[in-house]
Parts: C-alpha cells; sequence; structure tokens
C-alpha cells in the first residue's frame, strides 16, 4: 500500500523545442521580418517594389510566402537537433482518421464564431483602422486574391508552428506555467505586427491569447491552423471582390 505521507517523485516537465541559441536565432528573424513589414508599411504607394508596379501585390505576397515558410524551415531543421522536438510532434501528429479530421475542423468552425465575436468586440473598443494601417497588403483583381488564398493559408500553417507550436511550447518548458507561456506567445504574435499600430498590436494580442488557449486544449494546432487561415481568407476577399 502507498503511504499517503510520501512525496512523490519529481516529474519531469516538458522538454525544450530545440537548444536556447536556436530560439534566440528564432526571434531575431522574427524581428527581422516584422522590420521588413514595417519598411513595406511606411513605403510610398508608388513604390514598384511595394505593390506600385506592373504585377501589383503579387512580388509582395510572394515575398511574405517564402518568408513564412523560412521561419518554418529554421523550425524544423532545429528538431532536428538532438533531444528537441520534430516538427509532427509541435503540430501534433498526423490524423487518425476521418473522424479526427471532422473533429478537428467542427473545433475549428466553432473557435472561428468565438475569435470573430472576440475581434469585433476589440474592435468597437479599441477602435483601430486595420485597412489604413496595413491596406498596403489588400488585394486587387483575381490573380492577386488567389495569391491572397495561398498566403493566407500559408500563414494559417506557419504562423501556427511559430507561435502556438514553437515559442508556447518552448515557454512552457523554460518557465513550467501553461498560463504564462500562453501569455508570452500572445504577446509576441502582437509585437511581431508593431508595424501596423499600438491598437492593432493590442487586437492581434487579445486573439493571440485565443489562438493559445486553443492549441493548449486541444494539444494540437490542427484546429487552430484551420480558423486561421479561414479568418485571413475571409478579413480581406469580401471587401474587394466585384
Amino acid at each position: 500500500m502507498t503511504n499517503p505521507l510520501e512525496q512523490p517523485t519529481p516529474q519531469s516537465g516538458p522538454r525544450r523545442i530545440a537548444p536556447l541559441w536556436h530560439t534566440l536565432g528564432l526571434l531575431a528573424l522574427l524581428l527581422a521580418v516584422s522590420a521588413g513589414f514595417f519598411r513595406m508599411q511606411s513605403a510610398d504607394p508608388a513604390d514598384p517594389n511595394i505593390g506600385g508596379g506592373p504585377h501589383g501585390n503579387i512580388p509582395l505576397y510572394l515575398a511574405i510566402i517564402g518568408a513564412e515558410w523560412c521561419l518554418v524551415l529554421y523550425i524544423w531543421l532545429g528538431g532536428r537537433c538532438e533531444g528537441a522536438v520534430p516538427l509532427r510532434e509541435l503540430i501534433g501528429g498526423r490524423w487518425a482518421g476521418l473522424r479526427a479530421v471532422m473533429a478537428d475542423f467542427g473545433v475549428a468552425a466553432g473557435f472561428w464564431a468565438v475569435w470573430t465575436l472576440a475581434a469585433i468586440g476589440m474592435n468597437l473598443l479599441l477602435r483601430p483602422s486595420h485597412a489604413a494601417t496595413a491596406g498596403f497588403l489588400n488585394p486587387r483583381g483575381a490573380a492577386e486574391v488567389t495569391l491572397w488564398v495561398a498566403m493566407s493559408m500559408t500563414a494559417g500553417f506557419c504562423e501556427e508552428v511559430v507561435y502556438r507550436g514553437y515559442v508556447q511550447r518552448q515557454a512552457l518548458a523554460l518557465t513550467g506555467s501553461a498560463a504564462l507561456a500562453v501569455g508570452v506567445q500572445a504577446v509576441l504574435f502582437g509585437a511581431g505586427h508593431w508595424y501596423q499600430g499600438r491598437k492593432q498590436v493590442i487586437l492581434i494580442t487579445g486573439l493571440g491569447l485565443l489562438f493559445g488557449i486553443l492549441a493548449r486544449w486541444r494539444r494540437s494546432l490542427r484546429p487552430g491552423m484551420i480558423s486561421h487561415a479561414w479568418s485571413d481568407i475571409l478579413n480581406v476577399i469580401p471587401l474587394h471582390l466585384p
């Protein structure tokens, strides 16, 4: 019989996603990407490199897609270090079958409704002007709308891997606090959009908290990826269709 006064053997906490030097490198890359977006946001709209050229926003969208996948590649390479967490484990493994697929899509749909209501409420409270700060990203024409969908799907996958996968789990391993880990990734997620202005950073940080709670609850990034991509797709396209 187990002695009720006997202290349980301490369990090892979550292991680190990758070495600390790798995490510092990722933070540096995130800062560089954010600085690049700031340059694009503050540039002259007539600049041919910022959506004003003959190809419109297509080169810009391709650059953003490339930058997002480079971040995931960096994380994937870090997962190959000894003792690190591989990318597949960060995502939550493979779907076990059709029922698991349908469950994730159902959770994503419900979360998207919650996300939308939260975004509307925070917009009413903060009155941010997304179009004024990030209007340079808005698609124009069928080709740009098509590429916008690809960029939104990329953001849904890559940003969830970076923030809710890597950053959140690394923060959990370092601090031992799930609440603190969710908060850290949300703050970094919001800060990564500082080029859009203070109010938008507050809004995105709040939404990042919701995505972090979802990832923690489901032990998977898949529902967040689905909802994130869908939200980004619908964020602009209805305003620009003929």
